[in-house]
């Protein structure tokens, strides 16, 4: 198992796939069986996109569908894998987002292929200059370009996430991801470089990626592949105006030259070394989960939140917490009263205080106002801040439900002014009475 999660590493998946064959029917629960059996689905997939050729765009395509096939067999595996105590997310969503992004990159194939099959009208340039607009003297296909740059973009902010969430994660698992988003960003950038919008794409921000210092050799032939793109990009988008079969290709190519970089799994995705989670508590606390905390509108609820850093085995073996930031947040869900300028969805309260543990446990209050009458969720969020400042968005998020009921007194005085027949006088505030 060890030589076969070694060669999943280093992108050797035709030999991690048959060790993961063989190893799968000799484990001793069936959450093994279905965790190994996904892994060979994995390894699988990836054995499809090595066999693509350079130039052959329809078997590149081909390739791609047979490799998603793969991943969704093995993310249902995955699925039936995880189990409370081991839920895999970080597994899970690094498939989706794999699974996404060969999606993405088929439909950029597609869409490059659509300029054979619907070329610009012969009025396009002039529609073009009537309108204003560059991008119509390219047809269809800007449109359909516009939305794989946004889709491209899309899953960077994905990845970006989960990198944001891996507080426990090594540093080669931390790269890696870092690496996916950039091919995402180097794709959609191409997009926009060579179709979209050529004056205004810019080289520079990309300029320093060939001195980056690499680890890996997977990290070393990502970024070989990368900064050929930038340059065949380059200079294609200074020789010719878009669009034509030479832009279409180029960007073919460069889906082809990422596809051909093996995936490598690194050691979070098999193993984690650090673990760190969090506790919170809240009170006041409901009696019932589905009974809502009563509070006055016109009086002010003390929150208090408590919490405790739980740690494996290793504890700060790769970063260790500084501090926890608490995010408060309120949303009114309903109302009782008759105010409709205030719409439902709408935060009533957003506050966030940093504690520093101590011990490992922590404690703050936060002070939050119900003014306006109804059911309102509040909800907890915790996040870590490590030793460098960077802050890591781990969880947990606890939601508790508060309902604001309407001051006995502005009650009593709105039926009084009701039965008299004169209008109802505005609710007051806290320090009306006085």
């Amino acid at each position: 198992y060890r030589i076969a999660r070694q060669a999943s590493r280093m992108g050797c998946h035709e030999f991690s796939s048959e060790l993961y064959q063989c190893l799968r029917t000799r484990v001793a629960s069936e959450h093994f069986y279905f965790w190994l059996n996904s892994l060979k689905d994995f390894s699988q997939a990836e054995q499809c996109l090595s066999h693509v050729e350079d130039r052959d765009y329809s078997g590149a395509m081909s390739a791609i569908a047979e490799a998603l096939r793969s991943y969704q067999k093995g993310i249902a595996s995955l699925t039936a894998a995880s189990t409370p105590l081991s839920p895999l997310t970080f597994q899970c969503e690094f498939i989706k987002l794999r699974i996404d992004t060969l999606q993405a990159l088929s439909q950029l194939i597609c869409t490059c292929n659509s300029l054979k099959t619907s070329p610009p009208p012969a009025i396009a340039t002039t529609v073009a200059h009537a309108s204003g607009n560059e991008l119509q003297r390219c047809g269809r296909i800007s449109m359909q370009m516009k939305v794989c740059m946004d889709e491209f973009r899309g899953l960077a902010a994905r990845y970006a996430d989960l990198h944001q969430s891996l507080f426990d994660a090594d540093y080669a698992t931390l790269r890696n991801v870092e690496l996916q988003q950039q091919s995402c960003l180097l794709v959609s950038h191409v997009i926009e470089a060579l179709i979209l919008d050529p004056q205004a794409a810019s080289f520079q921000e990309y300029g320093a990626l060939g001195s980056v210092q690499t680890e890996s050799e997977y990290e070393r032939r990502m970024m070989s592949v990368f900064n050929h793109v930038l340059e065949e990009v380059e200079g294609l988008s200074k020789k010719h105006p878009p669009v034509s079969h030479l832009h279409t290709s180029c960007l073919c190519d460069a889906v082809i030259a990422l596809l051909k970089v093996p995936m490598s799994f690194q050691r979070y995705f098999f193993q984690k070394l650090q673990s760190t989670s969090i506790k919170l508590a809240l009170s006041p606390s409901p009696r019932t989960l589905s009974e809502p905390i009563p509070v006055q509108n016109s009086q002010q609820l003390t929150l208090k939140v408590e919490g405790v850093v739980q740690h494996g085995s290793t504890p700060g073996l790769f970063r260790k917490i500084q501090s926890v930031c608490l995010n408060v947040t309120s949303v009114l869900q309903s109302k009782t009263g008759s105010d409709h300028k205030i719409p439902l969805d709408t935060k009533t309260n957003e506050m966030e205080q940093r504690v520093e543990p101590h011990n490992d446990y922590f404690s703050t209050q936060f002070l939050l106002n119900f003014s306006v009458l109804g059911t309102h969720l509040v909800t907890v969020e915790a996040s870590v801040v490590d030793e460098s400042g960077i802050e890591w968005k781990t969880g947990p998020k606890t939601t508790v439900s508060v309902k604001s009921l309407e001051d006995p007194y502005s009650q009593q005085l709105r039926h009084q002014l009701q039965q008299s027949g004169a209008q109802p006088a505005p609710q007051r505030g806290a320090y009306a009475r006085f």
